[in-house]
């Protein structure tokens, strides 16, 4: 949920950016009031910027009467190199290890204290996972999440680790001195795992996606049954997507600036 916004002196940039985040992954459309609760503003402030907003089609009022994200910014989210480099370039290698696994496939990046899910390749016979893609899950509790935490600056890490750990399941490592442990572990092997940590059911492991320097950029992962493939007998297949994503991220120059 935002931050409340709705004090003297915001900018209306701040407001808008209140509003557009009240959407989230689990709340994709939302009545004016939810809207104004989730974003700290007053209820006239709200109605006046979702109106603009709607006017833009940065907004989208349905026949209920709720509001959803529009398509002028839909548009302008495929604009990210999330979407025109990082998604573009890795989903065929992400089609090819679902098609050898036949289970939840995962590419996810690290934006603070979660795991964004660039993309997410399934099945009718994957199983189940709350996980979607521009969806949001904690680092510690996901197997990509662990994969990305692992390398993340010691800065970070430290911080993450100081920090209050949700726990998902009574699986989900919380205690700061296991989950260090856990990580380097992750270091050592070079891959991750989660046992029902997230959800009770499933398990995961998950390899980093490397630069030309030994820089993480990104994590590939598979979400599969607790009692179905050992997560080991994955690596190697998770081992070759990663190298074949992070090679060709390499010979895809970033989008030029032209301004």
């Amino acid at each position: 949920m935002a931050g409340r916004t709705g004090t003297p002196g915001a900018s209306v940039t701040s407001r808008v950016l209140a509003v557009l985040g009240a959407f989230d992954a689990t709340h994709p459309a939302l009545t004016l009031s939810d809207i104004a609760r989730r974003s700290g503003l007053p209820l006239a402030t709200t109605h006046r910027l979702v109106a603009e907003l709607v006017a833009g089609r940065a907004l989208a009022r349905a026949a209920d009467g709720r509001y959803t994200i529009g398509v002028r910014l839909w548009e302008a989210g495929l604009l990210s190199p999330l979407h025109t480099r990082l998604r573009e370039v890795a989903l065929p290698y992400l089609q090819e290890l679902y098609t050898a696994v036949r289970e939840n496939v995962h590419l996810a990046v690290r934006d603070g204290d979660e795991a964004l899910y660039v993309e997410k390749v399934t099945g009718h016979r994957s199983v189940p996972t709350i996980s979607r893609a521009g969806g949001r899950l904690p680092l510690h509790a996901t197997g990509v999440g662990k994969a990305l935490l692992a390398y993340a600056p010691p800065e970070v890490l430290a911080a993450h680790l100081r920090r209050p750990l949700r726990r998902c399941t009574a699986y989900t490592i919380t205690e700061p001195g296991r989950l260090a442990r856990e990580l380097a572990t992750v270091r050592e092997r070079g891959w991750a795992r989660t046992h029902e940590e997230m959800t009770l059911g499933s398990c995961s492991v998950a390899v980093p996606v490397r630069d030309a320097t030994g820089a993480v950029l990104a994590a590939i992962g598979v979400v599969g049954h607790s009692l179905g493939t050992t997560p080991r007998q994955l690596v190697p297949a998770l081992l070759t997507a990663a190298d074949r994503i992070a090679a060709r991220l390499a010979d895809t120059p970033p989008v030029a600036d032209t301004a």
